[in-house]
């Protein structure tokens, strides 16, 4: 496309730029543009408001001025002071993303400006923000999918399928994923991505299914695996960040990210529903897995291990990061799983500390390697969100089932609201600066 034509253009930082004069003695429209752009692409990670302007607060001391910012999902409008001067900005993106890597690339520029910014001019700074920026993504459109897939695949077994479900949702997930994938390479809006994906997996799911039957003669009941197949879609990102936004009372972030996450899952689940209904297929109950408790939790770790691994893949982690977050994963998960199956725990209690299990690894985790907490957190959290409760819910209201909808949409919603929760604690009790207003 033309970018004369692009809906959203493109920022000349260059242009801000003074020749050869440290950044600290600029003047404040210079500045402003440097504090700017490191805050536009940290909110391009994914990663939430207090992130985002704890960056912009340490490039503004630094550089000698004052910065006062409102962040939301995809915009910034900001206010640079200087000795009786002002300078605002009001920054947009197309759209809202997750890049680990980046992020971890830009929290490691942040981190060391503090001891260096003084010695950079803009010129240096304008060109680090660049090479940052031009960090590709790790990974093929292939590798993507294979993530996706293998990742849904665990999934299916920890909600209770087996081997035919696995399989099947491997193949249907890996399929939506990369047309997904393809979509938003085309920068086509986020709602057609979700909806194809889905209807993709589904409807491969239900073909792969179809032919495992005429020639082997499987059981009707392994169909039940095609929800599995759309999992790849949670919002696991928006979702958490918007909880911890909210926390901080970063209330147009953390809103607008949790109505970006709901309108994903309102999509994803009203596809789902419409493509069973075509293809006749029902979300009951999947066969039992014969397993005793001991077989069981010993599959769990691995089985959270790869689905946590996938998902930070699919979020451009490295492999040590993902590798990382999918042992944070696999702990958080399994000890959650087991305290449902052997104590009366509800689920949404469970899901507390899991969540705050996760979330202090994932401190002892950047305390030792740096990386961002988010990274590590939200990979092991997403394969906690319960996907099966929200489209059981959806499935069962749109056949006008209201007591059985209710019932799982209530389900759903309370682990939902437990997830970060126990992330805050953990964050509060092992960061000391998230933990104050101010």
């Amino acid at each position: 496309m033309n970018q004369n034509l692009n809906h959203h253009m493109s920022i000349p930082w260059h242009e801000f730029t003074q020749d050869e004069k440290l950044a600290y003695q600029a003047n404040l429209q210079v500045k402003t543009s440097l504090i700017g752009r490191v805050g536009i692409m940290m909110l391009s990670c994914g990663t939430g408001a207090w992130r985002v302007r704890e960056s912009m607060n340490t490039m503004a001391r630094v550089l000698n001025v004052q910065c006062s910012a409102d962040v939301g999902l995809v915009s910034i409008e900001f206010t640079c002071y200087q000795a009786g001067q002002s300078c605002t900005q009001a920054l947009s993106l197309p759209s809202t993303g997750i890049n680990t890597i980046k992020l971890h690339e830009l929290e490691s520029f942040i981190s060391s400006f503090k001891e260096e910014g003084k010695y950079l001019t803009d010129k240096q700074i304008n060109q680090i923000l660049d090479q940052i920026k031009g960090t590709s993504n790790n990974y093929s459109s292939i590798t993507i999918a294979l993530a996706a897939g293998f990742a849904c695949s665990a999934f299916v077994f920890l909600l209770g399928g087996g081997l035919i479900e696995m399989f099947c949702c491997l193949i249907a997930a890996s399929l939506g994923s990369f047309a997904r994938k393809k979509m938003n390479e085309h920068h086509l809006t986020v709602l057609a991505g979700v909806a194809v994906s889905v209807a993709i997996a589904c409807l491969s799911y239900s073909l792969i299914f179809t032919l495992l039957r005429q020639c082997f003669g499987i059981a009707a009941s392994h169909e039940a695996g095609y929800i599995g197949a759309m999992l790849f879609v949670i919002p696991g990102f928006p979702f958490i960040t918007s909880g911890l936004d909210i926390a901080k009372i970063d209330m147009r972030s953390g809103l607008e990210r949790l109505a970006y996450a709901l309108m994903i899952i309102i999509v994803a689940t009203l596809v789902g529903w419409l493509v069973a209904l075509i293809v006749h297929l029902k979300p009951e109950s999947m066969m039992s897995q014969q397993l005793t408790p001991i077989e069981l939790m010993l599959l769990r770790l691995p089985a959270s291990f790869i689905g946590v691994f996938g998902f930070s893949l699919m979020f451009n982690s490295t492999p040590q990061m993902a590798t990382i977050a999918g042992i944070v994963g696999a702990i958080a998960n399994t000890l959650r799983l087991e305290l449902v199956d052997l104590t009366s725990i509800p689920a949404g209690a469970t899901a507390f500390i899991g969540a705050f299990c996760a979330g202090i690894l994932a401190s002892i985790v950047q305390l030792k390697c740096g990386y961002p907490r988010i990274s590590i957190t939200v990979p092991s959290i997403v394969i906690m969100v319960p996907g099966l409760y929200m489209y059981r819910a959806v499935y069962e209201i749109g056949n006008l089932s209201l007591h059985d909808g209710a019932n799982w949409l209530v389900k759903a919603v309370l682990i939902v609201m437990f997830l970060p929760l126990g992330l805050m604690l953990a964050r509060l009790l092992t960061d000391k600066r998230w933990r104050y207003t101010n």
